[in-house]
C-alpha cells in the first residue's frame, strides 16, 4: 500500500459536477473514520473531493482510467476512487465499477447502484473499492489480476470479471458488471433518478402556463361539464393516457431528445436503447406528476367557482363529490394537451436541463457538435 511517511492513505473522490460531487461530499464527512475502524492497525485515511467534469466527451471506460491516472499522477494521492452519473459500457457489458490495483485507481458508475438507497449503497461501494485497493498491491513483475476479487457489496450483487493482463493502452484489471434483465432494470433505474425527473414541472414553466390557462377555462365551460359526465370511467382512463402520451411524444421530439445509435456496433445500439428508454422513463414520470398537480389544482378551482344550481341545469346532475372528481380527471386531460401545445415555446435546452441530469446534457452536447448540424436528440 503508498502511504505517506506519517502512516496515513490519501483517497482523492474525483466526482462529476452535480449528483456525484454532492454524493461525495457527504461521503467525505465520514468516511475517514469508517475507513480506519475497518481497516484497524491503527491506519488513517484523509479523504479529499475534487469536483471536475472528467467525463466530458468521453464514455469510454479505458479512456476515462488513463484521464484519472494522469489527474492522480499529478497530485500526492494514494488511491483515487471516481464517480459519475453517466452508464458505462464495455464489450457488451454494463460496468459497476473499474478497479486498477496497479495504480489504485476505481472507477464507479452511480446508475448501476440502482434508484433506492442510493447514498447507501455509494458509500459501501466506495469503502469497498478503497480498502480492496489499500491491500497488498502487485508490484510491477507481478500480474495484476490476481488480486483477489473484492467482498460485501460487489460480491453479493455484482459479478466480477477479469479482462485479461493489462496492456499498454488499459489500466484496468478487474471490472465488476450487472448482468440480464434485473441489472438492466437496476441501471436504468439508477439513470431516471440522476435526471430527477421530478424538476421537469417546475423545468417547463411556459407549458405549466399554458397548461394551467387551459383547465381554469375548461372548468368554466358548460359544453365541458356535459362531456365529463357523459364519458364512461373506460373512456375517461384512454383520454388520459392519450394526453399524457402526447405530451411525452411532444416533448421528447420538440426537444429532439431521441438519441441516435452513435455507431453500427451492438454496444453503440444498446446504449443508445438505454438512454432512450431512461428518457422516456424520465419524461414519463415528470408529466405523470404535472397531470396529478393539474388534477388537484382543477379540483380546487371546480369546488371555489362552480355553482350547483347553474351546474344541474346544465347536465341534469346534482353537483356531487363524484362530480367534481369526474370533472377534474377529464379537465386535467384537456389542460394536458393544452401543456403539450404550450410546450412547443419552451426553448431546446430548456427541456433538456428539465429532463435531463448536468452530465447527461454535456453528454448531449458533445454529440451535436460532433455530428455538426445533425444532432443526436
Amino acid at each position: 500500500m503508498r502511504v505517506s511517511s506519517q502512516g496515513v492513505t490519501v483517497v482523492a473522490l474525483l466526482a462529476d459536477p452535480d449528483v456525484p460531487t454532492e454524493i461525495a461530499q457527504r461521503l467525505a464527512q465520514t468516511l475517514p473514520a469508517r475507513l480506519a475502524d475497518k481497516w484497524g492497525q491503527g491506519r488513517r485515511f484523509d479523504v479529499e473531493v475534487v469536483s471536475e467534469p472528467f467525463t466530458a466527451g468521453a464514455e469510454d471506460p479505458s479512456t476515462l482510467m488513463r484521464r484519472i491516472m494522469d489527474r492522480g499522477s499529478a497530485e500526492s494521492w494514494d488511491i483515487v476512487v471516481a464517480l459519475t452519473d453517466l452508464p458505462l459500457h464495455s464489450h457488451g457489458r454494463r460496468l459497476v465499477v473499474n478497479l486498477s490495483h496497479e495504480h489504485g485507481l476505481a472507477l464507479l458508475s452511480l446508475p448501476s447502484l440502482g434508484g433506492l438507497r442510493l447514498q447507501t449503497r455509494a458509500r459501501r461501494a466506495v469503502e469497498e473499492a478503497v480498502l480492496g485497493l489499500a491491500g497488498p498491491r502487485a508490484t510491477g513483475a507481478e500480474v495484476p489480476p490476481q488480486s483477489p476479487p473484492l467482498r460485501g457489496l460487489f460480491a453479493r450483487r455484482f459479478t466480477s470479471i477479469h479482462p485479461g493482463p493489462v496492456g499498454e493502452d488499459e489500466t484496468d484489471d478487474l471490472w465488476y458488471v450487472v448482468s440480464g434483465p434485473r441489472g438492466y432494470l437496476r441501471v436504468l433505474v439508477g439513470m431516471v433518478r440522476a435526471n430527477r425527473p421530478w424538476r421537469l414541472v417546475p423545468g417547463l414553466s411556459k407549458a405549466l402556463a399554458a397548461a394551467l390557462a387551459t383547465g381554469a377555462i375548461a372548468t368554466l365551460t358548460s359544453d365541458i361539464w356535459s362531456l365529463a359526465e357523459a364519458l364512461s370511467v373506460p373512456r375517461l382512463v384512454i383520454a388520459m393516457v392519450g394526453s399524457v402520451g402526447l405530451m411525452i411524444g411532444w416533448l421528447i421530439v420538440d426537444g429532439e431528445l431521441w438519441d441516435r445509435s452513435a455507431g453500427p456496433s451492438r454496444e453503440a445500439k444498446q446504449r443508445a436503447r438505454l438512454y432512450n428508454a431512461s428518457t422516456v422513463v424520465t419524461v414519463g414520470i415528470g408529466v405523470l406528476v404535472c397531470y396529478v398537480g393539474l388534477m388537484v389544482i382543477n379540483l380546487v378551482w371546480a369546488l371555489f367557482i362552480l355553482n350547483d344550481r347553474v351546474f344541474a341545469s346544465t347536465t341534469r346532475t346534482p353537483l356531487h363529490a363524484a362530480e367534481y372528481w369526474t370533472l377534474s380527471w377529464f379537465v386535467a386531460s384537456v389542460a394536458t394537451v393544452g401543456g403539450a401545445l404550450g410546450s412547443g415555446l419552451e426553448s431546446d435546452e430548456a427541456i433538456r436541463a428539465a429532463a435531463y441530469s448536468k452530465r447527461e446534457q454535456e453528454r448531449l452536447h458533445t454529440l451535436q457538435n460532433d455530428h455538426g448540424d445533425q444532432p443526436s436528440k
